[in-house]
């Protein structure tokens, strides 16, 4: 087999996967729409099923559930019947998944949550088939062909499956409101955890700011610039009225050969950019990065400083 052909059948099979996404994107329609609606309103957990590679997507669909703020949990159809439905409630939702719908083990399911009264979302590629028939809600996988040569091994099925119940958890992620800081608290672990958790106020320097008066000279200003990292800032009535950095000194000594007597508020600039105590350090690392900045004062609520934040601490910290 040589390595061109090789490669052809590889795009093969990325091709027909990907006509069959677009396919499913052109399709989306008010079904889509009721069973977000479904898992958004529901009061229990999710409940999701699946045989065979349908199952093994349908974990990973209930684990994008879980972290996206809405519980969810799977449930092997042949376990339930044998014990494993005593975690099901009336207040579940079920999303059952069968290219075909006629999945045997799925459909003695089928009638053990019909009598518990939980409401159920089919995947499936075919409409009439009986799982189809008795769910509340049918998302069609508009599966035709598997990208297998022989049509049989679940390909193309398995990736528009696993694509639709995305969508379905960013939609319903989206229903209910859930924000980047809730995502935080389902994942502490991990440099997403500490990005998404980590504040200024966690960061910050709060001792021995490096504050200057409106009288201070170049001479102040410079002791300042070397112990404490590279800034100074006159403060007025608790409030920022300018900063001075190791750069506008670089920039002075270029411009005058005796800078020592020279006042503080004729260098430093006087809208300086700042952050706040409360606001997460990857949206302050931003900033910095953008505007290339080593170092911020930090307001409070009522713009006061309360610290000095500095690019390295919040880099240390995992924030960007």
């Amino acid at each position: 087999m040589t390595a061109e052909l090789i490669v052809e059948r590889g795009k093969r099979v990325l091709q027909l996967e990907a006509a069959a996404l677009a396919e499913v994107e052109r399709t989306l329609g008010d079904d889509f729409v009721r069973a977000v609606q479904l898992l958004a309103a529901c009061r229990g957990r999710v409940i999701i099923a699946g045989v065979g590679k349908s199952g093994l997507v349908g974990r990973k669909m209930a684990a994008t559930f879980t972290s996206t703020g809405t519980p969810a949990m799977f449930l092997h159809p042949v376990e339930s019947v044998h014990g494993d439905l005593g975690i099901v409630g009336a207040d579940d939702v079920a999303i059952l998944i069968s290219k075909s719908g006629e999945s045997q083990e799925l459909l003695a399911l089928i009638d053990a949550l019909s009598r518990l009264g939980v409401h159920m979302i089919a995947m499936t590629a075919d409409g009439t088939s009986r799982l189809s028939r008795h769910a509340d809600v049918t998302l069609d996988l508009g599966v035709r062909e598997e990208a297998c040569p022989h049509d049989l091994a679940p390909t193309t099925s398995t990736t528009v499956t696993m694509a639709l119940g995305d969508a379905l958890a960013v939609a319903v992620m989206e229903e209910k409101g859930f924000r980047a800081e809730d995502f935080a608290r389902f994942h502490p672990g991990g440099s997403l955890g500490r990005r998404l958790l980590t504040r200024v106020s966690d960061v910050m320097v709060t001792l021995e700011l490096p504050v200057l008066d409106r009288s201070a000279t170049m001479r102040e200003a410079i002791v300042l610039l070397a112990e404490r990292r590279g800034i100074a800032v006159m403060v007025e009535h608790g409030r920022v009225s300018g900063v001075v950095t190791a750069g506008d000194l670089t920039r002075l000594l270029e411009r005058h050969a005796d800078v020592l007597s020279v006042s503080v508020a004729a260098v430093m600039t006087t809208t300086p950019r700042m952050a706040h105590d409360h606001e997460l350090g990857s949206a302050v690392v931003h900033r910095m990065e953008t505007h290339g900045i080593m170092a911020m004062p930090v307001l409070n609520d009522q713009e006061h400083l309360v610290g000095i934040v500095h690019l390295h601490d919040l880099m240390r910290a995992g924030a960007a």
